[in-house]
């Protein structure tokens, strides 16, 4: 669907809705009414319109000592059901903590939305010194393991379109931000069947990737083992990077995928 019919099709009362509740998540904490007016530039009156239907639903609560608004418990237990529909999750902890276990380092699952990462779940690290991340997050897809990963089974059109459209901001002096130097990594990241970020969202972070293929050997999803530079690319590389891609075989392997199969 181009945009003009995309846009002939949507209500609009429900768009704003759902804009009005994309701006709320967006913030790490409460908005008062003129906030959220003056980020969507729309009129107040419209939205303590909107706010009052989403409040009478529980999807906005409103604090009773400030009177600011924030995302409704109702979104939260939606978040819980639309969760334990991802079939991909519960396969893949167990392996998750396998792979936890072997090489102390955090563990995420992720797949590719909108031309970004989406982390699905995640096992901390056991060492002293960890990285933050949050279940839920969304990072760029160019400059990590887990988005080489997502990208290279794409076709050549979809990774250039979704290159273009996302872009590539520098995030440390290793990014790659030229569409042709990583169409070439990724060449690479099929050929070896791994992955690899090496400080390229973050200076001193490291991250070794690789694919999760469903029954009919679409990469939807990828695994990763994720932790400081000095001790992913130590002499414990090859053990790191061998144990995540027998994982992801594994749960490829539980996700119905044979790869010899006919």
């Amino acid at each position: 669907m181009d945009e003009s019919a995309r846009n002939r099709s949507h209500v609009q009362s429900l768009s704003r809705a759902l804009k009005l509740i994309e701006t709320l998540a967006g913030e790490d904490g409460e908005m008062s009414l003129t906030e959220i007016a003056t980020k969507l530039e729309w009129p107040k009156s419209t939205v303590h319109g909107i706010l009052a239907t989403l409040r009478d639903y529980r999807f906005v609560d409103q604090s009773p000592e400030n009177g600011r608004y924030h995302l409704g418990i109702r979104l939260f237990e939606f978040g819980q059901k639309a969760a334990r529909n991802w079939g991909i999750r519960e396969i893949a902890l167990p392996f998750m903590h396998k792979l936890n276990a072997l090489c102390g380092e955090m563990v995420q699952l992720a797949t590719e939305d909108a031309g970004e990462v989406f982390y699905l779940e995640k096992i901390d690290s056991t060492h002293i010194i960890r990285i933050v991340s949050e279940i839920g997050a969304r990072l760029p897809i160019h400059c990590n393991g887990l988005g080489k990963v997502l990208l290279a089974y794409r076709s050549s059109s979809e990774i250039k379109s979704i290159l273009t459209r996302n872009g590539m901001r520098r995030m440390t002096g290793r990014t790659i931000t030229d569409i042709s130097q990583m169409e070439s990594e990724l060449a690479q990241v099929r050929k070896l069947g791994y992955a690899l970020d090496n400080q390229e969202i973050m200076e001193g972070l490291c991250c070794v990737a690789a694919p999760i293929r469903d029954r009919d050997g679409t990469v939807k999803y990828a695994i990763s083992v994720s932790g400081l530079a000095e001790r992913v690319l130590g002499v414990y590389f090859e053990t790191i990077k061998d144990s995540v891609v027998r994982a992801a075989a594994e749960i490829s392997y539980e996700m119905g995928y044979r790869e010899h199969s006919e």
